[in-house]
């Protein structure tokens, strides 16, 4: 992986995270763009199992919604055993169990799993289909907290590839148009 990562890596994000309660980091990044655009609404800050189970959009855009779901489900199980106590967690378990008939079935089935390696399959709104390796490293923090690093690579030479430096370079050009120039200092008299 590590010759992988050197070569195809075009955005590297690491966040605290518990599970699926991740937060969005701050910054670009080109796999982000459409889940970021749909949560820009929101008075929480986004998290992945809100979105795959309340944002009807999410059925569009992960290719494979019920296998999304499961996992989601599977892996806020794992982290509610990990976390019994953790308070937001269990808000996040009951917001979702209210709002998400999907979400409570899932719950029930009593799944529990923590994936570090995979396939993600998602229909971008702006290029179309694309098919992604990830794969995930929990670096442990203090307080039980992990910062969690996702690598997301698309296979050379395939269209996801195309179509994921397409993403790239978009939001590299939307990074700039955002941050204010820099103009050289006024000088004064002498």
């Amino acid at each position: 992986m590590a010759a992988r990562l050197h070569d195809d890596v075009l955005g590297v994000r690491t966040q605290r995270t518990h599970g699926c309660r991740r937060r969005q980091p701050p910054g670009p990044s080109p796999a982000r763009a459409d889940v970021r655009q749909r949560h820009h609404r929101q008075a929480r800050p986004p998290n992945i199992a809100r979105y795959i189970f309340l944002d009807p959009g999410a059925h569009d855009f992960f290719v494979d919604w019920d296998a999304a779901g499961i996992a989601t489900a599977a892996l806020l199980r794992a982290e509610v055993g990990r976390e019994p106590r953790d308070r937001a967690l269990r808000e996040l378990v009951g917001e979702l169990s209210t709002l998400s008939p999907e979400f409570r079935s899932q719950w029930a089935a009593h799944d529990v799993l923590m994936r570090h390696d995979g396939i993600k399959r998602l229909q971008h709104p702006d290029v179309g289909r694309l098919e992604l390796t990830f794969q995930s490293l929990d670096l442990p923090l203090s307080g039980r907290a992990v910062h969690d690093l996702i690598v997301y690579t698309a296979e050379p030479g395939t269209t996801s590839e195309d179509r994921l430096k397409l993403l790239a370079s978009w939001a590299a050009t939307q990074s700039r148009a955002t941050q204010p120039t820099r103009h050289s200092p006024q000088r004064g008299p002498l």
